[in-house]
């Protein structure tokens, strides 16, 4: 029966002028249980806007900066970096493992201040990873591998960055959620978060967005983020920072180091994942780091080992040219200088974008709902509270796309469609 199933079905193929199966006697293709996957979220969004020829169409699903003409930004301390590693000639041969040690070290004094004592001491263990994505795999595959002290479970916010799940899952940790986002006030749920904390098994693994969380925008202030590190700390928590804006949030790398530094300096347990991707506009050169800090010099040499047996076999070793250009404008104080005005630069005109929106749709329109979470949000991304329905009729009344969820990107907002798309957003939430 299986034979004389293949055999109408090779007769079929070849009717139809189309490539039959090389082994007959199979009858069916090696990859015929393989399931049509669901499409991606944000590129859904994306190809939607492609697809659209109004001119007012806007694209608010995008995670990247655009400058106030919509267009895509390369910095200028970026620009010369590259200009300057051209006229050096340097070779093209293979980084170490752990990659670039002028940008690693560089990017850890980014992230835990150039004077911590961990760093004079030896007692962070770092390595260059495929942006902050490959650094969350990196950790997670370290956790599942050799964290001991509790279950290889994670704790994730609600919401969270939505590839968080499937990094960690893939690398063989369970994943579970702690209360984060209020959708009564679009702003956090510090009470539902702190009560979630101490509910955790002793020792649980804790992920925290060091600053511009993502989706929602929302960041616990300074005294929150105590009371967040007093609660984990009563519990032997150990805590994964997330920092993939770091200076694109405020437009102070300092300042949005707040949580990750005070943290190192209470004693917590601590991982780190960086990204380049925002910050330094490096999103195709997939520019990041991961740390581990460790209780003494020699730990840190028995942890780095360890991460180098684990990136061998997943890529072998790291992409040369991003860790370059971000090593030279970090190390080049010149050059240093001039990105950290671009950074805030980056992040001023994000932060006057959500004050327009916000003066439009109550100034302008006289919209009735409350819109003060639009600034008091901060980084590139605003959990607005519009609910399906109304994220369904600004795409289709007013050809504005961004995620099912109400997350918009304000990078895609600018001084020329502002105005219109609170004019959009007021009259699909006027009712």
């Amino acid at each position: 029966m299986l034979r004389q199933t293949a055999l109408r079905s090779f007769t079929a193929a070849n009717r139809a002028g189309l490539p039959a199966l090389s082994a007959l006697g199979r009858g069916v293709s090696t990859w015929a249980n393989v399931p049509q996957g669901p499409p991606d979220p944000i590129l859904g969004v994306t190809e939607a806007y492609k697809a659209d020829q109004d001119p007012r169409k806007i694209n608010l699903g995008v995670g990247a900066y655009r400058d106030d003409a919509g267009k895509p930004y390369v910095l200028t301390s970026v620009r010369k970096a590259e200009e300057a590693l051209l006229g050096k000639q340097l070779d093209k041969e293979y980084l170490g493992i752990t990659g670039l040690p002028s940008f690693t070290s560089a990017a850890a004094a980014l992230a835990y201040g150039g004077e911590n004592a961990l760093l004079k001491d030896q007692r962070i263990a770092v390595t260059q990873s495929i942006s902050g994505t490959g650094a969350l795999r990196i950790g997670g595959a370290f956790l599942g591998r050799f964290y001991e002290t509790g279950a290889k479970r994670i704790y994730l916010p609600t919401p969270s960055w939505g590839n968080h799940t499937p990094i960690f899952r893939d690398s063989g940790l369970e994943v579970a959620q702690y209360r984060y986002f209020d959708k009564n006030t679009n702003g956090l749920d510090l009470s539902g978060m702190l009560e979630d904390i101490k509910a955790m098994p002793r020792n649980s693994i804790v992920l925290l967005h060091a600053c511009a969380h993502n989706p929602t925008g929302v960041d616990p202030t300074k005294a929150q983020w105590d009371q967040i590190s007093q609660a984990i700390k009563e519990r032997d928590h150990f805590v994964f920072f997330d920092m993939a804006y770091q200076g694109f949030a405020s437009g102070d790398p300092t300042r949005d180091a707040y949580a990750l530094r005070s943290f190192v300096e209470q004693g917590h347990r601590i991982m780190l994942a960086q990204s380049f991707a925002k910050n330094m506009g490096m999103y195709g050169e997939r520019i990041g780091a991961f740390s581990i800090l460790a209780e003494s010099k020699e730990e840190r040499q028995r942890v780095e080992s360890q991460l180098k047996i684990i990136i061998r076999p997943m890529y072998s070793n790291p992409p040369l040219n991003g860790a370059r250009i971000v090593s030279e404008v970090l190390n080049n104080n010149a050059l240093r200088q001039e990105w950290l005005g671009e950074v805030k630069t980056m992040a001023d005109r994000i932060i006057t974008m959500r004050t327009k929106l916000y003066d439009h749709l109550v100034d302008d329109f006289g919209s009735k709902h409350s819109w003060n979470h639009i600034k008091d949000q901060i980084g590139m991304f605003c959990f607005t509270g519009l609910k399906p329905d109304q994220v369904e009729a600004l795409k289709r009344d007013h050809h504005v796309y961004l995620t099912k969820d109400g997350r918009i990107s304000i990078a895609g907002v600018s001084s020329h469609n502002v105005k219109y798309l609170a004019q959009a957003i007021h009259e699909v939430t006027k009712q």
